[in-house]
């Protein structure tokens, strides 16, 4: 694991020294080193995840998500269970892959406040903590949009969103994970969690991987949709019997929809 950016280029260099049949960098921020090293060793493989390039690299498959689609779920969900009438978001850097969480979850709110004639805010849209390893500031982050009366937040910011979670365990409230399903990585938050927006990160590794060993991989770009798997809501685990039928309903007829293209999902 990298930790800093001036390792990026130094890890990937390590792996190329290796010979690896396939190389894989995780992260939009390492878009750039990633493409440095595919262009300068066009016949060794690379695969990225959260990073697409214009135009598109012969030797490297970006693998990217539609996580809007499931964010714009979240943001729908999270407008229905809301107590308060005020529900809560922020991200860790200003990037794209961070950002099209955040947006689709405040238009999946306002598409509920449009359905059902009701006025449920979204805060945070803006509010970036800087990094995405800083607990503490995950905690700041999530009592301060506590304060101003959101019961429910989705942080959009890696190990961040701990801090945030013990923030919410403490003082009440639901917290919706990113990624992968919170309940599985961090399962003593397991009585907070709502669900989570999936983005799922090993069906598409996994696809690149087996393009390799089957001969047929390609450079080009991958995207993770409802309709391929790539993306999803967790369940609701301890929630699953608090969720009114109707909404779960309403949020299978919102999925068939968005993949239909019927829906704008903010991003």
């Amino acid at each position: 694991e990298s930790q800093q950016q001036t390792d990026y280029a130094r890890n990937i260099t390590e792996f190329l020294q290796q010979d690896y049949d396939l190389i894989v960098t995780v992260g939009f921020l390492l878009g750039e080193d990633t493409a440095t090293a595919a262009q300068q060793n066009p016949d060794q493989k690379f695969a990225i995840v959260d990073y697409a390039y214009d135009p598109e690299i012969p030797n490297v498959l970006a693998l990217t998500f539609a996580t809007d689609q499931a964010a714009f779920l979240a943001g729908y969900l999270a407008a229905g269970m809301t107590e308060t009438g005020v529900i809560g978001t922020f991200g860790g850097l200003e990037i794209p892959t961070v950002t099209i969480f955040m947006q689709a979850y405040a238009q999946g709110a306002a598409y509920y406040n449009e359905v059902h004639g009701t006025d449920v805010q979204v805060l945070g849209t803006d509010f970036f903590v800087g990094n995405f390893e800083s607990t503490d500031d995950g905690r700041r982050a999530g009592e301060s949009l506590m304060d101003e009366g959101a019961d429910i937040i989705m942080p959009v910011a890696g190990p961040v969103g701990l801090g945030t979670a013990a923030a919410v365990q403490e003082r009440g409230g639901k917290l919706i994970g990113v990624d992968t399903d919170m309940v599985q990585s961090a399962p003593e938050y397991e009585d907070i969690l709502l669900t989570s927006v999936l983005k799922n990160m090993d069906v598409a590794v996994f696809e690149a991987i087996r393009e390799v060993i089957n001969g047929t991989f390609q450079g080009g770009t991958y995207l993770g949709t409802f309709e391929n798997d790539g993306v999803g809501l967790a369940p609701f685990h301890a929630f699953e019997d608090e969720v009114p039928q109707e909404l779960k309903d309403e949020l299978a007829e919102l999925q068939e929809r968005v993949m239909a293209g019927e829906i704008w999902t903010g991003w």
